[in-house]
């Protein structure tokens, strides 16, 4: 899942938002520094990503992408998810502007980031309109080439991005049932962490 569908299970989780972002910055193992709630929300995105690829919907996803090219399936398709997820956001109560806007504030948390990474926070105005962008296609078209740019070899990723929009029936279809069962996973693993399960 990329950034919306973090942002959304970490709230339902009702653990801060942060660490929502800072689970893909973050490396390492988590070992009581960070704040306990802090950590959980960490804990919870590796969580997240782990049920992710092992999901059968997206098992199944990846392997229509050609040989060479699923190395990067995943990145495109948590993406993808991400418009899928900003396309049926008139279906929530609150507006995806004013969740933007919020969410982005709670992830700018200066404190946070210097206690994890020991860098500035992201600046909410554009991370907010970053999560705005999620609901067009030039957002998209601009996320991947913003992610591609990061790797060693930028055009293994945008050749595996390529041609995306003919996934998105398939992909919007399936969001629904993948988002729910990452739901279930999440409110599993906040039982378990309160518990005293490993985070």
């Amino acid at each position: 899942m990329n950034f919306l569908a973090h942002l959304w299970l970490t709230e339902r989780a009702g653990l801060p938002l942060a660490g929502a972002v800072l689970g893909d910055v973050l490396r390492g193992r988590l070992d009581g520094r960070l704040p306990p709630q802090l950590e959980r929300s960490i804990a919870l995105h590796r969580r997240i990503d782990v049920v992710t690829d092992a999901h059968p919907l997206v098992v199944q996803a990846r392997a229509v992408f050609g040989n060479g090219q699923r190395r990067y399936a995943g990145i495109v398709l948590d993406v993808l998810h991400d418009h899928a997820m900003a396309l049926a956001w008139p279906a929530m109560p609150e507006a995806l502007d004013a969740f933007a806007l919020r969410a982005a504030r709670a992830v700018a948390d200066p404190g946070a980031w210097q206690l994890a990474v020991n860098r500035p926070a992201p600046d909410a105005q554009r991370f907010a309109a970053l999560l705005r962008s999620y609901r067009e296609e030039t957002g998209i078209d601009e996320s991947l080439a913003r992610i591609s740019a990061r790797l060693s070899k930028p055009q293994l990723l945008l050749d595996a991005a390529a041609g995306w929009r003919t996934r998105m029936p398939t992909v919007r279809a399936e969001h629904p049932i993948l988002m729910a069962d990452l739901e279930a996973a999440a409110l599993t693993f906040v039982v378990g962490a309160a518990q005293g399960g490993e985070v």
